[in-house]
């Protein structure tokens, strides 16, 4: 026994000798102690709580109360709190108030005011409702400091834990199937939905219809082989749940006919809701190619897929016939695929080669138009079931029931009615066919040049240097003037001549242009020496070889085409010297000056002859001199004797006068 306490229970003894009981427990106990520690009732036991100091009060109580103790040590809970460590036990927990005083004082005034966030468990969501004995019950005391604690029965403030499973173990829906934290997925807010919770985070987005279904419908669907708990209950399987396939989920209504990836052609919005992009029609009867897969899905199987199993033998069962019946092949209708494909209606695929097998082959440049343009698109009938139709059937007999009269009706006095075959060809509309050969039967002869220069020189309608043929609007579209007023050569030619020689006279020349010149050019002139005896001077020895320019210089100023305008200047007239008059000097200049003046026959060809100017051939030096030839003077050279001087500044032979003497020749000393 303690010295404190031997010397209580001294006190105690004697006071209870001279006292009432009543007198005495009022001198000793300030009133009655609450009834959870009846236990420590009397003057004894008074140490048991209050020690021999006051402040060792706190240490006490936590003796008895060892939950309180083992919070603090580990720092859980309100006591282990600033707060709760800086104030003595019996602050907060006032006792000898009576049997049925409450122990506790709570810091708020209440229990419901309590704030339950510095006991280290913040009241929220769903929790914040609950009636503070429902959670503190016993049942749900299960940390070690509920084994410490005395109070064995009713509500405990002490002893919970703060996971989920501490308390809602039996409503644990996964039944332990999930390891992670109830609040990774779960707030205290609701249990469902599980707001942290994202499908989209598992390998399994939920998309569609999927995101409305159950978690139980998959999560214990009898597939996966579900168990039950100790409780009977079944345990639903998150992980794994195999997902790879629709099929670990569904059933195929397929019966496998078609792909086993159901994704190919259902999405998650709707198993009747087809996905176009993915949907593989291969499987089908009728796989889906060309402009087909651009066709939605209702305007072949109706909307909601009401047509599952539309017809589809021929193009006719979808496709109105824009032909209406008339498209046959050998004499025989055919179905749409014979001459188009799914591609695109147009163009069609009916080629040059099988075209070649109808009443008109296709050639040349027809090989290379559009069908659209021998088959147009016209209105169709009253009452047709399509808006228009497409003409097979065209006449082909004639080029002008395709193609309009590009000449005017210029040729519709021709035989054949001015057929375009006779000069075009399907090859291509130019150049024309009509060749130089036919050409001949014209009123032109195409000879030299004229067979080779192109047919617009002639015929078009703008003709460079030329006039204008005829009216542009008597020429037709191609403007071409076919018929030609004229064949003569002064229609497309200038007449360098002014007509000279076509007008009745000397001078005219039967033949026309024709008689001087060929088609194949125009200079030089056919007139040769020969010819040349047809006018007014013959040419005879030297002037033979002399080229006609050299005594017609007006030849020089004709421009190298003759379809040009002329100038006055350009105009040769080839000048007429009537033979009386005509004399060597008409053309040639006098090289001898006046030497001759006194002389009765001055003309040139007294002396000289046509063949060439020197020797004069036709001079008699014993006739026409005074000095003779004779002996060795007849060996002489003229030149050694008739020496050219500068006369006027030019040089000029020198013929007369000469002197006779013979030392005007001979030195006499050399004679000698």
């Amino acid at each position: 026994m303690t010295l404190a306490r031997a010397a209580l229970l001294a006190f105690s003894v004697a006071l209870a000798a001279s006292a009432s009981p009543a007198e005495l427990r009022a001198q000793i106990s300030p009133g009655p102690l609450a009834r959870a520690h009846a236990q420590l009732e009397g003057a004894l036991n008074c140490a048991n709580c209050h020690g021999p100091k006051k402040s060792a009060m706190s240490a006490s109580c936590q003796s008895c109360h060892r939950e309180i103790g083992w919070l603090v040590e580990r720092n859980r809970g309100y006591h282990a709190t600033r707060e709760a460590r800086a104030r003595d036990c019996a602050s907060c927990h006032p006792d000898h108030a009576g049997a049925d005083f409450a122990l506790i004082a709570w810091p708020g005034g209440s229990k419901e005011k309590f704030d339950h966030r510095s006991a280290g468990w913040a009241l929220e969501g769903g929790h914040r409702e609950v009636e503070c004995e429902e959670c503190h019950a016993v049942e749900y005391r299960t940390s070690e400091a509920a084994t410490l604690s005395k109070r064995k029965v009713g509500a405990g403030w002490t002893g919970l834990e703060t996971t989920c499973a501490s308390c809602h173990q039996d409503d644990d829906e996964h039944r332990g199937a999930i390891r992670e934290k109830c609040d990774a997925c779960h707030d205290s807010r609701d249990w469902k939905p599980a707001p942290k919770f994202s499908h989209d985070s598992t390998d399994y987005p939920l998309t569609g219809k999927h995101a409305e279904v159950e978690c139980n419908e998959c999560h214990l669907a009898k597939k996966l082989g579900i168990r039950t708990d100790a409780k009977g209950k079944p345990v639903p399987v998150y992980a794994p749940v195999p997902f790879q396939t629709c099929a670990s989920c569904h059933e195929d209504p397929h019966r496998g006919r078609l792909s086993s990836r159901c994704a190919d052609c259902h999405n998650t919005k709707s198993f009747e809701s087809i996905e176009a992009r993915t949907f593989n029609h291969r499987l089908t009867k009728y796989p889906l190619t060309g402009r087909h897969t651009r066709v939605s899905c209702e305007a072949c199987h109706g909307k909601d897929l009401a047509k599952p199993n539309p017809a589809f033998d021929s193009c006719g069962s979808c496709h109105s016939d824009p032909h209406q019946g008339k498209a046959v092949l050998a004499g025989k209708p055919v179905d749409c695929a014979s001459c188009h494909r799914v591609e695109g209606f147009t163009p069609s695929s009916f080629t040059v080669a099988q075209h070649a097998s109808s009443p008109y082959p296709l050639e040349g440049k027809h090989a290379q138009v559009a069908c659209a343009k021998c088959h147009p698109a016209v209105p169709a009938a009253p009452g047709a079931n399509v808006a228009r139709v497409t003409r097979i059937r065209m006449p082909f007999n004639r080029c002008t029931d395709c193609h309009a009269d590009e000449h005017g009706s210029q040729l519709a006095t021709r035989g054949d009615k001015g057929a375009c075959e006779s000069c075009h060809a399907v090859a291509g509309w130019t150049p024309s066919t009509f060749t130089v050969a036919q050409h001949a039967t014209l009123r032109l002869r195409l000879d030299g040049r004229h067979a080779e220069i192109p047919c617009g020189a002639c015929h078009a309608a703008e003709r460079p240097g030329l006039p204008v043929p005829a009216p542009a609007a008597s020429l037709g579209k191609a403007r071409v003037a076919v018929t030609l007023p004229r064949a003569a050569c002064a229609d497309c030619h200038v007449d360098p001549h002014a007509g000279r020689y076509e007008r009745p006279g000397p001078t005219r020349v039967e033949g026309g242009c024709a008689a001087c010149h060929s088609a194949t050019r125009f200079r030089p002139s056919l007139i040769d020496a020969a010819g040349h005896e047809r006018f007014t001077f013959k040419l005879q020895g030297a002037h033979r070889a002399v080229g006609c320019v050299s005594c017609h210089e007006e030849l020089g100023a004709v421009p190298a085409t003759v379809t040009l305008v002329l100038s006055a200047k350009g105009v040769t007239r080839f000048p007429v010297v009537a033979p009386q008059v005509r004399t060597c000097a008409t053309c040639h200049q006098n090289p001898h000056g006046d030497q001759f003046a006194s002389r009765r026959d001055q003309s040139c060809e007294s002396c000289h002859g046509e063949d060439a100017f020197a020797p004069a051939p036709r001079f008699d030096h014993e006739r026409g001199a005074s000095f003779s030839l004779r002996g060795a003077h007849a060996k002489v050279p003229c030149a050694s004797c008739h020496v050219p001087k500068q006369v006027g500044g030019a040089p000029m032979t020198i013929y007369k006068p000469l002197s006779g003497k013979c030392e005007s020749c001979h030195d006499r000393r050399s004679a000698s």
